[in-house]
């Protein structure tokens, strides 16, 4: 804290990102474990776009929403490391007004898509298991980059309401937001002026895109699940198993960790709670979709190495 301090706010024009200043040791060893899972996450979720483009096996709807998660994960990440790792490693934590409004709004449109998307996502896997033989039928291409394009449309809907509604707060010179992001919980706190229809909305937000695309995917998984139950070979029903867990506990960590922050009341958490909470959905869960939905599955192993013949 005592580096803050020593800027001169009058001077400011822009906000300064406190982030971890609490913990000066700590940050050294963030930078460094950050910058690692950053770069592998553009790898990671890289490899994926370019496997599913270049091969024709992968051009199923399973990959095309795939496709989606993965350039979803590459902009958010990169919408938010990049700043974080600046403030881990300089002293000055400043960003700029208009830094922070970009970062506002690229990092919400892009969260909420990611939110609707993984909903999407296990309709698909819902087709795939319980009605196998309708699945062509179902999940044609039309239909894939309707429910893509609605994921994109209504994020950016609502990061369009809620960064707009947030920024015509007057904050009254209060520069130090208590957090490594521009987010629009953390800066509805920084509001000098009454914010009970902010906190409102955001709230009517919060359930529209996290509480109804988890449900869905929770009764999605339900059904999969007992489809699962119903299969002879132990072996297969293992396997199936494994996969359904896997990609549980990466819905598990996203959701619970933005619900954590968006619809716990701000009292009830301590301020350095909400900092570490918010580097599992913006750090920990891009890196762990490549790792979940792809390298452990053999039909995409494949292709990789396909790719990679015919490359070197």
């Amino acid at each position: 804290m005592r580096i803050v301090r020593s800027i001169n706010e009058s001077n400011i024009t822009g906000f300064i990102l406190l982030g971890f200043s609490d913990y000066p040791q700590l940050q050294k060893i963030l930078f460094l474990v950050i910058l690692i899972v950053y770069l592998l996450t553009i790898f990671g979720n890289t490899a994926i776009i370019l496997v599913s483009h270049l091969e024709s096996k992968l051009h199923t709807p399973m990959y095309f929403f795939l496709s989606h998660l993965s350039f979803l994960d590459l902009c958010f990440t990169s919408s938010i490391i990049p700043q974080l790792l600046v403030n881990l490693w300089y002293p000055k934590k400043i960003i700029t007004y208009s830094g922070c409004v970009v970062q506002l709004y690229v990092s919400h449109s892009l969260g909420s898509t990611e939110c609707v998307l993984l909903a999407m996502m296990s309709y698909d896997r819902y087709v795939a298991v319980c009605r196998p033989l309708h699945y062509t039928v179902l999940m044609h291409p039309r239909l894939c980059i309707t429910l893509a394009s609605m994921a994109w449309l209504s994020g950016i809907a609502t990061a369009l309401v809620q960064s707009t509604l947030t920024l015509q707060l007057p904050f009254c010179g209060h520069h130090l937001v208590d957090h490594f992001i521009c987010e629009v919980p953390v800066l509805i706190k920084l509001a000098c002026v009454d914010t009970t229809f902010n906190e409102a909305e955001l709230f009517v937000a919060s359930i529209l895109f996290l509480i109804v695309p988890v449900s869905f995917i929770l009764v999605s998984y339900g059904y999969i699940a007992q489809a699962v139950l119903r299969i002879k070979s132990t072996t297969g029903r293992q396997k199936a198993f494994g996969t359904c867990s896997s990609h549980m506990m990466v819905v598990i960590i996203f959701y619970g960790t933005i619900i954590f922050m968006y619809l716990q009341p701000s009292k009830s958490r301590s301020k350095d709670q909400g900092k570490f909470v918010s580097l599992f959905y913006t750090v920990v869960t891009p890196i762990l979709n490549p790792l979940i939905y792809t390298l452990r599955n053999n039909d995409f192993k494949g292709a990789l190495k396909k790719v990679l013949r015919k490359v070197l």
